[in-house]
């Protein structure tokens, strides 16, 4: 039986963090990081398809979705900033032990929950959450990593370019075979949300502490080979931002990976939620969780 999905906002170091919720609360939890430029509202359809077995969380991330934009002056738009938010949200909702399903920018702020405390971390689920440079794609990193080396208006503009309309809509049905399949809601409402006045800065200035993420990686790499913590990559092949090659480069460190790659892009979700789901629920149904759902 499925849960009834409710829409919360908890007050964490005085910011409105907004997040989803369903399930039975005594359920293992498992908690959904999204990424950039969405929200909680990509795992919209997620969340009931495992509510009747787990307790599924999914904050969105300041400056992002429904919850709070403070100015740059009032909150610093760190990637560790972000982690400091999710952690007082999870200690705010009393949870102490999590699988964590994690997307984009997800994956630097789950690698840092996990990184925080290991023993929180029962199994990961990455889609198209990357860990490894392997996974960049540099026809559209390069961009982004000329800007963060040198920022100024000549290396700006293109990375400008990452916020319209036109690149979120491509973020959604570039590499998917048939595009029919998903929703124009997605880039519509992502996009209302970036054209807010001033989150322009914000997400530049996530995009300038970006290669603090990749200066974790080999600490999240060791994490991996310490723990041999449970994983499913769920990755769509086709993604232009994390290629295929960022979801094999899991195994190197974790043997016991579980891979699938995905005939989609980069938000995979979209085009094969079922395929995604049964996945999901194989992986966690074999004893991935400390806490099994009966």
């Amino acid at each position: 039986m499925t849960h009834a999905v409710h829409h919360r906002t908890a007050t964490v170091d005085g910011l409105d963090v907004f997040y989803r919720e369903a399930g039975d609360p005594q359920a293992p939890v498992l908690v959904l990081l999204h990424g950039f430029p969405t929200s909680s509202h990509m795992f919209r359809e997620l969340i009931p398809a495992l509510s009747d077995r787990y307790r599924v969380i999914a904050p969105d991330h300041i400056g992002f979705g429904q919850s709070a934009m403070p100015g740059l002056e009032e909150y610093p738009y760190t990637f560790e900033a972000l982690t400091r938010t999710t952690s007082g949200l999870l200690g705010h909702l009393g949870v102490d032990r999590f699988a964590m399903y994690v997307h984009d920018y997800g994956a630097p702020i789950g690698w840092r929950l996990a990184l925080g405390d290991p023993q929180r971390i029962d199994a990961i689920i990455t889609q198209n959450g990357n860990a490894y440079t392997e996974g960049f794609v540099r026809s559209f990193w390069d961009g982004l990593f000329a800007y963060v080396e040198d920022p100024g208006p000549e290396t700006e503009r293109p990375v400008r370019g990452v916020l319209t309309a036109e690149v979120t809509r491509w973020q959604y049905v570039n590499g998917v075979p048939d595009p029919s399949l998903v929703s124009p809601d997605n880039w519509v409402h992502d996009q209302a949300l970036l054209d807010r006045p001033g989150n322009d800065e914000i997400q530049l200035k996530l995009f300038r502490d970006y290669p603090t993420n990749v200066d974790l990686y080999p600490a999240v790499q060791q994490y991996f080979r310490d723990s041999q913590v449970p994983l499913l990559a769920v990755w769509g092949r086709n993604d232009e931002i994390f290629g295929p090659e960022g979801a094999r480069a899991f195994q190197r460190d974790l043997p016991g990976a579980e891979i699938h790659l995905i005939e989609s892009g980069h938000f995979a979700l979209e085009s094969h939620l079922e395929t995604i789901t049964q996945h999901i629920r194989d992986f966690l149904g074999r004893g991935s969780l400390t806490r099994v759902a009966a």
